[in-house]
């Protein structure tokens, strides 16, 4: 329109807008000034309202909120604020040094503050030396003797409060002047350990702090206080990092542990958080529910410093519990593991604000409240050791002659371990015992203990009369019945069944033909790699624990591999005639059109030696026993691409369990994806794809997709809890035990109100080892020998299908129940039912297994299950 105006009505237009325009800035510029004030509730508080009023604090020490910027409370810390105060604090004091003990997955630093008068510091190692002399001997500790005080905080990630009042705590310890403090830091020591797990706290941390606003929310439902999965509960695989302090599956636990020892404290502190509705809990718990081998003086002293705990608390009118709840059982808890070692473990719980504030039936739940609470409790810790401090020196000197005792009342002298053929897995067992210091020997003659041969250099015996009597006790214990049977956790770890290794108790008597060198080593042969390019083929047993690492290094160098469905024999380069046994892996050398590797042999022995494998050069494909390496059933290998069905809905320990053991001990990329994306990626190339425990809601046109992949050759897998939507969808041919088939066998006549909880716990299979039947024919047995293996069992689902040798290769025993506790009526019900099926669906597989196969990442004899289903499954197509 603009086009048809005349050039001086265009003009006067221009000049008009100019006009209005400074019109409407003079307007603007000449209009009063309202500063916009919207109050901001920052939910913090100075350093100083968290701790005693009436101490004097040395100004020169730097509080938190100076050196981060902000009060505590205020904001979730990260950890790297954490270590960037925690060093600043230890520049400016000294009463404290600081010391980085390890790396997490996620390569944040393990921190442990040791913290003492300045004056200990000199002689710190002569005061750790003289204290573990004393407690190796059993002597009687001097009175001037220090209390060694292990303060740890935060396991969980997502329960942050412990690591943020560690900060306050330590600025107190740097600080604070006066008696009280001079008499803890001139006659004990402190180690001060501020985030047991550090990448869970920032995973928090972040989640908790990206949905703060300046007004604090306090509804439940707000995105804040209900996190994404994975959660920040968990460690960088998603694993439960209280449940590890015996299994030593991730590297902030073998930190820890190692410095537990090089300590060995009198008390040990471990923060957690509840509910948001509850209030506040401390040890003792339930005394009929702690670990029968835990001293009853270890509760007794735990009494003792609840009381302090309960008048700090009285003191701010907060609302507590003790002797409810939580149980003390597993040794591979933080608050339990310290209590078969003379230690006192005490367990805090903090309702949870999950987030910066949050609604609860006790009024409004602040983060700082949460804060408050456990830096009252941590220095009521303080205040209750050293009043308590000869019954803390007696006991746990007392605890090493109590030990020497028992061991010697013992009917058992120890128990012999065989070593099997796959030295890998023998390895990762004798490593786990030499990290909890327990005293070992190889055997140095064959002997013979209730018709099992142990020979020499290939076994070793754990005697019971050592220091960690209690400990070792413990792992062993086959025991099913308990004083009380409600289990907060497993009921059993026990090693030998674990690691799938022979082993038998030796009674005392029968101790004496074992005949043991201290300097004595295994015959851990090295890896067998003699051979020359000459070779036909070369060829390596399934049965090494590393078998599948080995396999997936050479599949990403570009070696065309193959299995062996039957064991044969073959004529070896170097080592004469070997039997490989079925799985076994084989590298032809040719023909040309395979296309290896020019460099074949190096590259073999380059991927081999790491992992302590052997290799064989074969000299003929003519095999004198068994399959020649041109048969049929000698298959090929084709590079797995394995995905698994992760995110919300799903449970993060399995998956994380699963990725841990693909990535860290197969070398196996693994995808993990949201269910909502699995029709995605079902137009891509997996050959593997597996379902972990969950609660999976997939439209019907995913289904039917899914199961077309199946058809065209794809492998589904499906662990627990999935196999329930399995057989839903007829995908495997098995019938789920109903739960309301399992409540029917638990009669409720007679029972009243307050037997709900015990009742409902007969139901349950927390933790226990069953033993399965077998058929190591079978592809996803091989590697394995024997006719049974130990499975970790953690829920009570029970299916059953109609029985073949072809599709169904293990089963649990007529009398499966090993170690644990499981209810009479479950275990019969368990009894001859299936643990593995399999079915075949075009030119595909489902695989069903009823147990987790990767347990904590310390069920080893199960892990090859899973690798068997990746890599040998082609067998089955």
């Amino acid at each position: 329109m603009l086009a048809s105006f005349s050039h001086a009505a265009l003009t006067l237009l221009r000049s008009a807008s100019l006009i209005g325009a400074a019109f409407s800035l003079l307007m603007v510029t000449s209009l009063p000034s309202y500063a916009i004030d919207i109050d901001v509730d920052t939910g913090g508080r100075p350093v100083l309202d968290y701790l005693p009023e009436n101490v004097d604090y040395n100004p020169a020490i730097p509080t938190p909120e100076s050196v981060l910027g902000m009060q505590l409370g205020e904001w979730h810390v990260r950890h790297d604020q954490l270590v960037h105060y925690l060093n600043v604090l230890a520049d400016a004091s000294d009463r404290m040094t600081i010391k980085e003990m390890g790396r997490t997955h996620e390569n944040r630093p393990l921190l442990l503050l040791t913290i003492t008068a300045p004056h200990n510091h000199a002689e710190i190692e002569t005061l750790r030396q003289r204290h573990l002399s004393q407690l190796a001997s059993g002597s009687e500790p001097s009175e001037n003797a220090p209390l060694i005080l292990y303060m740890g905080y935060s396991i969980h990630g997502n329960e942050p409060s412990g690591s943020n009042a560690a900060l306050a705590v330590a600025y107190y310890l740097a600080a604070a002047q006066g008696e009280a403090i001079d008499t803890l830091l001139t006659n004990n020591v402190v180690l001060l350990d501020p985030s047991f797990n550090p990448d869970g706290l920032s995973r928090f941390a972040q989640w908790a702090n990206m949905h703060k606003g300046t007004q604090l929310v306090a509804d439940s439902l707000h995105r804040e206080h209900n996190e994404g999965w994975p959660s920040g509960r968990t460690n960088h695989y998603w694993f439960d990092l209280n449940r590890d302090w015996l299994l030593l599956a991730h590297p902030e636990s073998k930190a820890r542990i190692a410095q537990f020892h090089r300590w060995r404290p009198h008390v040990l502190t471990d923060f957690h958080e509840m509910g948001t509705n509850s209030s506040y809990f401390f040890q003792p718990g339930v005394r009929a529910r702690k670990n029968p081998l835990t001293p009853d003086a270890n509760v007794t002293l735990t009494e003792a410093l609840a009381s302090f705990h309960a008048r700090a608390l009285d003191g701010q009118n907060e609302l507590y519990f003790t002797e409810e709840a939580y149980d003390d059982f597993y040794a591979g808890k933080g608050s339990t593991y310290p209590d078969l070692h003379g230690s006192v473990g005490i367990l805090f719980e903090q309702a949870r604000s999950r987030g910066h504030l949050q609604a609860s039936i006790n009024g409004n739940l602040a983060f700082a409240d949460t804060i408050a609470n456990q830096v009252t409790t941590s220095l009521s810790t303080f205040a209750g050791a050293v009043a308590n401090k000869p019954a803390l020196l007696q006991y746990q000197s007392s605890f090493v002659g109590e030990a020497q005792k028992l061991a010697k009342q013992d009917k058992l002298g120890g128990y012999l371990l065989a070593m099997p053929d796959d030295s890998g897995r023998f390895s990762a067992l004798t490593e786990l015992l030499s990290q909890h210091q327990v005293v070992f020997h190889v055997v140095t003659r064959d002997v013979t203990v209730d018709s099992q041969t142990f020979q020499a250099n290939r076994a070793i015996y754990i005697p019971l009369e050592q220091y960690q009597y209690r400990l070792v006790k413990s792992l062993f214990s086959t025991q099913t019945s308990f004083e009380d049977n409600t289990f907060y956790d497993v009921s059993s770890w026990h090693i030998a069944l674990a690691f799938n290794v022979d082993y038998t108790p030796v009674t005392r008597r029968q101790s004496s033909s074992v005949k043991w060198d201290a300097n004595a080593k295994l015959v851990q042969a090295n890896p067998m790699l003699k051979f020359d390019s000459n070779a036909y083929a070369y060829a390596f047993s399934w049965h090494d624990y590393y078998a599948p690492a080995l396999l997936q290094s050479l599949l990403e160098a570009g070696v065309k591999v193959r299995s062996s469905q039957n064991s044969f024999t073959a004529h070896t380069q170097f080592s004469g005639e070997v039997e490989f046994p079925p799985g076994s892996i084989v590298i032809p050398a040719g023909p040309a059109r395979l296309k290896q590797p020019n460099n074949l042999v190096s590259l073999i022995k380059q991927k081999a030696q790491p992992l302590g494998m052997s290799v064989y050069g074969i000299k003929s494909g003519l095999t004198p026993a068994g399959s020649d390496l041109g048969s049929r059933g000698i298959s090929p290998i084709s590079m797995p691409k394995v995905l698994i069905v992760g995110g919300k809905g799903t449970r993060e320990y399995e998956v994380g369990e699963m990725w841990h053991y693909f990535d860290t001990r197969v070398g196996l990329p693994t995808t993990i994806i949201e269910q909502r994306n699995l029709l995605q990626a079902l137009q891509g190339d997996y050959t593997h794809i597996i379902f972990p425990s969950g609660r999976f809601e997939l439209s019907q046109n995913t289904k039917d997709i899914l199961i077309d992949w199946v058809k065209q050759g794809g492998v589904l897998i499906g662990q627990k809890s999935a196999l329930r939507y399995f057989s839903a969808n007829s995908w495997l041919n098995i019938d789920v035990l109903l739960r309301e088939e399992i409540d029917n066998l638990f009669k409720e006549e007679g029972l009243s109100f307050k037997d709900r909880a015990p009742h409902g716990a007969q139901k349950l299979v927390a933790g226990a080892v069953y033993e399965a039947e077998i058929d190591t024919s079978h592809p996803l047995f091989f590697g394995y020998t024997g006719d049974t293996l130990a499975m970790f069992k953690t829920s009570n689902m029970i299916i059953d299908n109609h029985y073949s040798p072809f599709t169904t290769p293990a089963r649990y025993t007529e009398a499966p129940l090993m170690a644990g506790f499981s209810a009479d009526p479950i275990v019969k019900l368990i009894a001859k039912t299936p643990a593995v099926v399999t079915t075949n669906k075009g030119k595909g597989l489902i695989i069903g297994f009823v147990d987790n196969t990767q347990f904590r990442g310390y069920w080893y004899g199960t892990n090859k299950m899973l690798s068997n289903a990746i890599y040998q499954s082609h067998f089955l197509h």
